[in-house]
């Protein structure tokens, strides 16, 4: 028999939250969803390893990268879709101010592609170890000439770094870069000075 998927969203906005329960309600069915306002609520039900899938903000899978990060296949993370919203293509992700036709296709995308959240964790491994080196700097805020400095590089060695992070990752800002270095594991959210 068939089971209906979990789902835990964690969003301190109850109107965003409402909607985003609403649409997986109606459009796919079962589901059976819980509401929390914080991540110390889901916390309190003692049962948090129960879920399918926890949607949530950045914020708050920042500030809990030890509970996301083991579960990054399931984590689905709500987006503006301002700058930079592209950069994330390689984690699960919600564009809250698309239309209601564009927010009901990246559901699809994610439900149908239900087990198979392995890439994420893949695609780190086609970064050589130099290149996760300097991604690592990038977005602890070094410079470009103190990375080649750090590293014993050429300038143009970060730079040619930098330019095939870009392209084997397909993210351009360095907010994008930050994120996917969390996501992925490779650096973490105390590294980062704000």
């Amino acid at each position: 028999m068939y089971r209906n998927k979990q789902i835990a969203i964690i969003l301190p906005d109850t109107l965003q939250s409402i909607g985003l329960q609403s649409m997986l309600t109606d459009y796919f069915p079962p589901v059976e969803v819980c509401y929390f306002p914080t991540f110390e609520a889901l916390n309190a039900g003692g049962s948090n390893d129960m879920y399918d899938y926890y949607f949530t903000s950045p914020g708050i899978m920042v500030l809990n990268a030890d509970f996301f990060l083991p579960r990054r296949g399931k984590t689905v993370v709500l987006i503006d879709g301002g700058e930079g919203s592209g950069d994330i293509s390689t984690t699960n992700h919600l564009t809250v101010k698309a239309s209601q036709e564009i927010i009901i296709e990246q559901l699809q995308q994610l439900f149908a592609a239900d087990n198979s959240s392995s890439t994420i964790g893949e695609t780190s491994k086609d970064l050589s170890t130099r290149e996760t080196d300097v991604l690592q700097l990038i977005v602890k805020g070094v410079t470009n000439k103190e990375i080649a400095d750090k590293l014993n590089i050429s300038l143009n060695t970060v730079l040619t770094h930098r330019k095939n992070i870009t392209a084997k990752l397909g993210i351009k800002t360095v907010s994008g870069l930050t994120f996917y270095a969390i996501m992925n594991g490779i650096i973490s959210g105390n590294d980062i000075e704000l």
